[in-house]
């Protein structure tokens, strides 16, 4: 048995629901899951359609088929994705190590159904946790300066490894838009929901300083613009007057690793589409 994922958006318009339906039954498909949404204002249609196939099914010729009958004609744009092979992911560090910890301990406990042949960090200093999962860690140094040579050698192991997406896991620097170019809509990266009324370095103690009273975290998809691409996944907590600097930090850590996962399994699952920076997620 064999299962493949659907996405598409398209001009909205009569029909489309029964004529991709149609596709996959004459094909002796199951489809056990559709979703769809339709966007009123720019009048644009988005579907997400999971389908399982009892008999051996040439993945490349339903794709074929369904551009020639389907996709054409609706001028979709769209994707097919297969359930036999995992996504390749890489993981881009710095120095802080929750985040990182998280996705590997979610990886080897097989929840996120992915591979991860490779680790890039700007600095050393999580190299063991690397070794302790046995994944491969490559340093290499990334300053303004070097910013775009960095990106180069990054891009290099990137197509090398075949990677289909890159996750930031507190990755502290700016993204060259050469990698940006090259995984559109395919880097996610998480930070601190306070943006853009507390940036810079201690966001935790302006926030505590102004007395606020929730926190939270926010995973997005990469764009040259820093820290506005479409959002995938947001979450918060509550704070009161009685927590410190340090309660702040430890809840937001907390809270980068839950949305950040989210994000990830959302992903890899095929459950988003983004369109005009914004993020459709069928949950």
């Amino acid at each position: 048995m064999s299962k493949i994922t659907l996405l598409i958006h398209c001009p909205d318009t009569s029909g489309i629901i029964a004529h991709v339906t149609s596709f996959f039954y004459k094909r002796q498909g199951n489809i056990f899951y559709i979703d769809q949404y339709v966007d009123r204002e720019n009048t644009v249609f988005f579907m997400r359609l999971e389908c399982e196939f009892t008999k051996q099914t040439n993945i490349r010729n339903i794709k074929n088929e369904f551009r020639e009958t389907v996709a054409e004609k609706y001028k979709m744009s769209w994707e097919i994705y297969s359930d036999h092979t995992k996504p390749r992911m890489a993981v881009f560090v710095s120095k802080y190590d929750h985040c990182l910890y998280d996705i590997l301990s979610r990886y080897k406990s097989g929840e996120l159904e992915v591979s991860i042949p490779l680790i890039i960090s700007n600095h050393k200093d999580l190299e063991q946790v690397a070794k302790n999962f046995g994944i491969p860690y490559y340093h290499i140094p990334a300053t303004a300066n070097t910013r775009e040579e960095a990106a180069k050698t990054q891009l290099e192991l990137l197509q090398k490894e075949n990677i289909d997406f890159i996750v930031l896991a507190r990755y502290m620097q700016i993204v060259p838009k050469s990698l940006i170019a090259a995984f559109q809509n395919k880097i996610i990266n998480i930070h601190h929901s306070f943006l853009p009324a507390f940036a810079g370095a201690k966001p935790y103690h302006l926030a505590y300083k102004r007395g606020v009273k929730i926190i939270g975290a926010t995973s997005h998809y990469v764009t040259e613009e820093l820290d506005a691409g479409p959002i995938i996944e947001q979450d918060i907590a509550r704070i009161s007057h009685s927590h410190s600097i340090k309660d702040l930090i430890l809840k937001g850590r907390d809270l980068e690793k839950i949305v950040l996962a989210r994000g990830i399994k959302y992903h890899i699952e095929r459950k988003t589409l983004v369109y005009n920076n914004k993020t459709i997620v069928f949950i």
